[in-house]
């Protein structure tokens, strides 16, 4: 049969190595011995015939084998229907398949798409890359697209056909991307991309843009559609636009979904809008697996109303292979988890969190990612995500590698996928996660190991100037938003706005107060006196930055012992110093953090691989510490002075932070309303001071409005009964004074009582006449 097809073009896609497949396969019209005809090419890999059929008249005309058994090629005098359908024969079977390759450009990708990934400034380029259900022509199909410059050729390959390169080669776009479209193809088809570098090498890839995983060890991403949920948080969303995070109580409850609490492997279905699913079981252990998505709405979202904290964290949740890692090692930076269900799933957890006044951030991950195969590491076949520059990539003491922050699309990937959280699931904030590693090129590193920027310092300038980006993002777009560092240097404002030369983080973790106070609370009791300045110390800096005050699952780990573990003392002294030092947290200026088991005294380390010591609920010295928490989180609430002036030094003044003798700080926070404000005192022995006099801003009565030793919290009960009042006695640089009971490693808290002292007043006045 005549043809216009070359021998050597044939070999080309037969071997799948060229770059543009569409060129030579598909319908196109060519000239042969002077004729003007339309050729239809397919190459076939499993097929014996083949037959093109016209979708109108169903007329089915012959291909013949041209320069290989498998590549087939079709001449008809005039051009064919572009839905038409390729027919073949394979076995005893007889396939009918639209061919990929009739779809002409692709309609995803504009040229102001390719112009703005190419920049860097692709804010939506996760609804252009990746794998996309769409119709065109009117066929429903899956649309795919995956960034690889530098490889040689690039196939989707999947459970849609048997995982062959050979059958749906892709087109490379603008000497970057790869795209195809694949007919007939819907949600939950498995993919990967078969990435063929310039030496021939073939590497199985997970999508980077991929919305969804199987579940570890696996790693073929799967199509999904995230635009089917229906959410009901509007009210919710649109309260975040118009609140200040600085200016409102945020207490923070950290978990990792994974250890939280475990169901147990025998329960394998669940109820699903009053439909019984399957559960996706993944065990942890022998007889136990993870709780899904819906199961933890069920039983995690009660447990964070009874205990009052407004948001939760949760430790990563991108898709990860190594359980080990936390979720601190991504490789689906799109992925949530499949570990406890599915895209949908965690919608629903989010959204039932906003419909029970519980908002939502995500630990994220930009600073590092693993070396494993399927993952982002040496994408294309060349150093792609990563620096090629090991001095500059790779991340010594994680055996990680880092991101090429100087190339516009690997800083649009990350920026992009920071936004694609809140967009598409709705998270109130995130927390980034080791942004120290990311500011300083010699971190970690040895001299002769690290190259400085192009001024000599060692400053990593392209980071600071991706998260600077990214935060400016963020807020533009969602407004009300949360961004936290963690960042543990002395880097300047971390949490100030950019125009100032900030990084532009709302919210850093104080990790100098962390330190300092685990420190002093760790020691006996008796020796405190020497140590007064480790929990004064944090004011001096306080102000420099809108912080955090952090008790993270870093400290329950490694050997650290839990938080309780790591109080002196007998058991109640033990319990006592916990519930002293979460009351001192909570009444210092600053957000706050936990992290779970924390709230019950676990006394085990965090173990990522088994659930929290639920059981010691059962034990009365646990229950009542939890019931302590629920009332700290409620009156932190419910009082404006200890949190709507965090970061304004009116907010704050210490009365006297000096007397180290006796290891008693007080001070007083303030409300935006001059008359509402609080005092506050911590006793940090076990000694009881029956009279310990301080000064008052005003005069009259004080009602005791907090105090951590109360009976149903397993205090001594050692209370201000009736109130103190403030008298005409100066102390402390104030005018007035009062006397106060403190109880052992006890924090209490007075408010005055206006009312009551007016009533006193008049009375003394109408005595008087």
């Amino acid at each position: 049969m005549p043809t216009a097809i070359t021998s050597e073009q044939v070999h080309q896609i037969v071997s799948n190595y060229h770059d543009n497949p569409h060129t030579i396969l598909g319908c196109h019209p060519v000239e042969i011995d002077g004729a003007s005809t339309w050729s239809v090419r397919a190459f076939l890999p499993k097929a014996e015939q083949a037959w093109v059929v016209d979708p109108v008249s169903q007329q089915e005309y012959p291909m013949a084998a041209v320069h290989h058994p498998h590549f087939f090629e079709c001449v008809v005098e005039q051009e064919i229907s572009p839905q038409y359908q390729l027919k073949y024969k394979c076995g005893d079977r007889h396939i009918t398949i639209f061919d990929p390759y009739s779809f002409g450009e692709p309609p995803h990708f504009s040229d102001l798409d390719l112009h703005l990934f190419a920049e860097g400034n692709h804010h939506r380029i996760y609804e252009k890359l990746g794998a996309h259900p769409l119709t065109l022509n009117g066929v429903d199909g899956v649309y795919f697209a995956v960034w690889a410059p530098n490889a040689r050729n690039v196939s989707v390959i999947g459970d849609f056909n048997a995982w062959d390169g050979r059958e749906h080669q892709m087109r490379k776009l603008n000497g970057a991307i790869w795209d195809i479209f694949v007919p007939e193809l819907s949600t939950g088809a498995k993919y990967k991309y078969e990435v063929k570098n310039q030496a021939g090498h073939i590497y199985e890839k997970s999508d980077p843009y991929g919305f969804f995983q199987e579940v570890r060890p696996d790693f073929a991403s799967i199509v999904t559609d995230l635009n089917q949920y229906q959410w009901n948080d509007a009210e919710w969303i649109e309260q975040r636009t118009k609140t200040d995070p600085l200016k409102v109580p945020i207490s923070i409850y950290e978990l990792h979904l994974g250890s939280w609490l475990h169901g147990s492997a025998e329960e394998k279905m669940q109820l699903l809008s009053g439909e019984a699913e399957p559960i996706p079981v993944n065990e942890t252990k022998e007889g136990a697996r993870y709780l899904s998505y819906y199961e933890l709405a069920d039983q995690l979202i009660p447990y964070i109303k009874e205990l009052g904290y407004t948001h939760i964290e949760l430790l990563p949740i991108a898709e990860h292979p190594f359980d080990g890692s936390w979720g601190y090692q991504v490789t689906g930076y799109y992925a949530p988890t499949s570990r406890f269900g599915n895209p949908e799933d965690l919608m629903y957890f989010i959204d039932k969190c906003h419909e029970n006044g519980i908002g939502v951030l995500v630990d994220w991950v930009p600073g590092h990612f693993p070396k494993d195969s399927h993952g982002l590491a040496f994408f294309d076949g060349t150093h792609l995500y990563e620096h090629a520059d090991p001095r500059k990539g790779e991340h010594k003491e994680w055996g990680t590698l880092i991101f090429n922050y100087n190339r516009n699309e690997v800083r649009n990937f990350l920026i992009a996928n920071a936004l694609f959280w809140f967009d598409k699931y709705h998270i109130d904030g995130i927390r980034v996660d080791a942004v120290a590693s990311m500011l300083y090129l010699d971190y970690d590193r040895e001299d002769g190991e690290w190259v400085a920027n192009d001024y000599g310092g060692n400053e990593h300038l392209e980071a600071v100037e991706f998260l600077r980006q990214t935060n400016n993002l963020i807020f533009k777009y969602y407004p009300g938003a949360i961004s936290v560092a963690e960042e543990s240097t002395a880097w300047p404002m971390v949490s100030r706005p950019t125009y100032l030369g900030g990084l532009g983080f709302n919210l850093k973790w104080n990790m100098g107060w962390m330190h300092d106070n685990l420190d002093y609370f760790s020691m006996d009791p008796w020796f405190r006196q020497h140590h007064q300045n480790s929990i004064t110390f944090s004011m001096w800096y306080h102000f420099s930055e809108n912080y955090m005050l952090a008790l993270s699952h870093d400290e329950v780990v490694h050997g650290k012992s839990s938080i309780i573990g790591k109080m002196p003392g007998d058991e109640w002294q033990k319990f006592a110093n916990v519930r002293a030092l979460f009351a001192y947290m909570f009444m210092h200026p600053g957000k706050k953090t936990m992290f779970m088991s924390m709230e019950f005294g676990q006394w085990n380390e965090w173990n990522v691989w088994t659930d929290l010591n639920w059981d010691l609920l059962n034990h009365e010295p646990h229950a009542k510490l939890k019931g302590f928490f629920s009332e700290l989180n409620a009156f932190y609430k419910d009082q404006p002075a200890l949190y709507e002036r965090d970061f304004e030094e009116e907010g704050f003044q210490w009365i006297d932070c000096s007397d180290n003798q006796n290891s008693v700080v007080s001070f007083i926070r303030r409300a935006k309303d001059p008359n509402d404000f609080l005092i506050v005192a911590c006793n940090f022995t076990p000694q009881l001071h029956r009279h310990y006099r301080i000064g008052m801003p005003e005069p009259g009565c004080y009602n005791e409005v907090f105090n951590s030793d109360v009976e149903t919290f397993g205090g001594s009960n050692q209370k201000n009964f009736g109130g103190v009042w403030a008298e005409d006695w100066g102390m402390h640089g104030l005018p007035y004074s009062a006397d106060l009971c403190l109880p052992p490693l006890g924090v209490v808290v007075l408010k005055l009582d206006r009312k009551r002292t007016a009533e006193a007043i008049a009375a003394k006045k109408d005595k008087a006449e």
